[in-house]
Parts: structure tokens; sequence; C-alpha cells
């Protein structure tokens, strides 16, 4: 494979990924505004450093209700792994603690371009195991590049039922 090619590295796989803290920021959107909300991750981490809350992970964007369908609105959150949550936090932001997420999972490395091979790879292992999509989708995102996005790593995990 030529150095420019696009690689899913890992093949879907069944997971239930352990409850996780967050302090996030909720919108309601749509595919195309997606890239306004790139600079909410470093206001995330500013805010975190403020609150002297310790980073545990790489940023998330979880997708609440999306069908597809680049004009349907739906929900967005970006979120950032923290240790604790602030119980009297009164800022710009929201802490949670999820349940358990149980998912089908994969590892797509290039750019976001090329993402929707990798939904496509996902959503077809959930069909040919007869199991339910919940409506809610995480990407993390391993490693951003913005002067090389085939550098990209990114790992999906579309929920199950």
């Amino acid at each position: 494979m030529d150095s420019t090619a696009t690689s899913i590295e890992s093949k879907p796989a069944v997971k239930e990924i352990k409850p996780i803290n967050f302090l996030y920021f909720r919108t309601e959107t749509t595919l195309q505004e997606l890239v306004n909300f790139i600079p909410v991750a470093k206001d995330l981490v500013k805010e975190a450093a403020s609150l002297n809350l310790h980073v545990t992970g790489a940023c998330h964007w979880h997708y609440f209700g999306f069908t597809g369908d680049a004009s349907t609105p739906f929900t967005l959150e970006v979120a950032l792994p923290v240790a604790s949550i602030v119980p009297d936090y009164d800022g710009n932001f929201h802490f949670k603690r999820t349940e358990s997420f149980k998912c089908v999972t994969l590892t797509h490395e290039g750019g976001w371009d090329t993402i929707p091979g990798a939904y496509e790879t996902l959503m077809a292992f959930i069909d040919e195991h007869n199991m339910e999509a919940s409506g809610v989708t995480r990407e993390i995102y391993v490693n951003v590049d913005f002067q090389d996005p085939t550098a990209n790593v990114t790992w999906i995990q579309t929920g199950i039922r």
C-alpha cells in the first residue's frame, strides 16, 4: 500500500467501554457545521487546566441521533476525559460520568474525508451479526494532524443495543 492510502488498522470488534468522566460541550448541529467546533477541544483543555483537573485521555466527539443525512440536525458533544467531576461547577461547559458503552469499534487511519468507508465497514458488521445500532457514536481522536491528514488516527465506537 502506498503511503498516501488510507487503511483501517483493525477489524470491527464488539467492546464494552467502562464509564468515563467528561468535561464537555453540547450543541445541536449538522454535518456541514462540524468544522466550526474544532476549536472547542482547545477550550476544554484550557478549562480543565484552570480547574486543576487531570486530563485522562484524548478528545472525543459524541454523536447522538446522527442518521447519515448531511442536512438533518443531531446532537454533538465535544468531550474531554478528566479524572474527576467538579460538583459545583458553574462555567461554560458541563460534567458527566457515562454509563458503560457497548459498541462495535475499529480504528481508522487517514483523513476524515475517507472516514465514511470505516462507517460502512462498521454498519456492515452490525448488520451481518444481527445487531441494532443505538444511535450513539463516539469518535476518539488518538492523533490529529492538520498538516498531514493521512497521519490521523481515529478510534470509532458505534453504540449497539
